[in-house]
């Protein structure tokens, strides 16, 4: 039997609980798209090279971090309304 509990708040949930909820959290780099041209070419070279000499040492899991993480929580009725309250921890309640 699975049993589900609260990623917040640790209450045990059922599977079909009408009292489960998922929430879903997706980090990503907020930098948009490069946008190069043939002026830009002998020196895009380069800094490309750059960048890949950087990658090759880098730490794979900090590459990632800095790039796209998502998470999935289970979580109970009490915390899902105070996670759409307050999406981010720290906010003053108003």
């Amino acid at each position: 039997m699975i049993r589900h509990e609260c990623d917040r708040c640790g209450t045990a949930m059922g599977v079909n609980d009408a009292n489960r909820f998922i929430v879903k959290l997706e980090v990503f780099a907020a930098a948009g798209h490069l946008d190069l041209t043939l002026d830009d070419s002998e020196d895009a070279s380069g800094q490309l090279h750059d960048v890949i000499e950087r990658l090759r040492s880098a730490d794979p899991d900090e590459i990632e971090d800095k790039t796209y993480r998502s998470f999935r929580f289970d979580v109970c009725d009490n915390c899902r309304k105070d996670i759409i309250a307050y999406p981010l921890p720290g906010q003053p309640k108003t």
